[in-house]
């Protein structure tokens, strides 16, 4: 990862200044890394992970998720990032979006190195990440399940590109086609789990145990696995707590005493145990994909991350 970080840097480097320093204020703000560290992972399941283009590959994959960044704070108005000013607060809406566009093109620039697939592929993931995206900003449909609508912005959002991570490891790394689909399809449904994992944790955990304010979906009015599963309970129960959690969660949620309440009924009700249910059986069907290695060290490491999302909402 050490030389992965160097790439990074040296890729985002534009020809001024200024572009460099918005390019580079997420980055060095650092975050979890885990899409490029899937590409190195997958990568170890073919005959050359030491490729080259498993190193470029894993800059796409990264500055595409960074691109994202940049233009989700500002849809989302946000302040700050992993612990930064947000590249909108620091400087205005108009250099965060041309600076996400710019990290987009120059992620398209490194995928065309890997050749035409790889470049279909990326196109591929960035329609889905968009689409998932849009997919967010607009309630369902006449007649389509919330549920349903939002685990599709999920998988558009946040599993695509995982998925891709995943696929680009093994591709590169020299795995076999039947490898790489199973590694792809394992980086979709164990990326969208984490995210899932996210929402539950969002009302589950303390502050002191996340580092994260508990609450900030309701505040924001953001739907959750946990609150639709209850949404979904509550309209079909008379029972009074049930009504009262149904009225709180009809919007963004401002008065803290509020959001105490809607949390505390929200932890007590059955959704909450119904959402780590869901995604504990999502962790255990993206290990059965990886029936398809040997029993290896990065088998195993696959595992336990499928394992780390099913504990971590506990």
């Amino acid at each position: 990862m050490e030389t992965v970080e160097k790439l990074l840097d040296g890729h985002v480097e534009g020809r001024t200044a200024y572009v460099t320093e918005a390019a580079r204020h997420l980055l060095a703000a650092g975050g979890k890394r885990f899409r490029p560290l899937l590409v190195l992972l997958a990568s170890e399941t073919g005959e050359h992970p030491d490729s080259d283009d498993v190193l470029t590959a894993a800059c796409v994959v990264e500055i595409t998720h960074l691109g994202s960044l940049y233009h989700d704070d500002v849809m989302d108005e946000a302040d700050l990032r992993r612990g930064a000013d947000s590249a909108n607060a620091r400087w205005d809406n108009l250099v965060a979006i041309l600076t996400g566009d710019f990290l987009f093109a120059r992620s398209s620039e490194l995928t065309s190195r890997l050749g035409a697939d790889a470049v279909r592929i990326q196109a591929e993931t960035f329609t889905r990440l968009v689409e998932g995206q849009i997919m967010e900003t607009v309630p369902p449909g006449e007649g389509e399940d919330p549920l349903e609508h939002y685990l599709e912005v999920v998988a558009g959002k946040t599993g695509s590109l995982i998925a891709t991570s995943a696929r680009y490891g093994a591709r590169f790394g020299g795995a076999s086609r039947e490898v790489e689909e199973a590694l792809a399809a394992y980086g979709e449904i164990v990326g969208s789990a984490f995210q899932l994992s996210d929402d539950i944790l969002d009302i589950a955990s303390e502050t002191d145990e996340s580092g994260k304010t508990p609450g900030t979906d309701l505040r924001e009015g953001v739907p959750t696995l946990p609150t639709l599963m209850a949404q979904a309970a509550c309209r079909a129960s008379s029972d009074p707590a049930d009504v009262r959690l149904l009225d709180l969660l009809s919007g963004p949620i401002t008065d803290d005493a509020d959001v105490e309440e809607a949390l505390g009924l929200l932890r007590a009700h059955p959704a909450m145990d119904e959402a780590r249910a869901y995604v504990v059986a999502r962790a255990t069907e993206a290990k059965a994909l990886l029936e398809v290695l040997p029993e290896t060290p990065v088998r195993t490491a696959l595992e336990a991350f499928a394992d780390l999302v099913a504990v971590r909402t506990g």
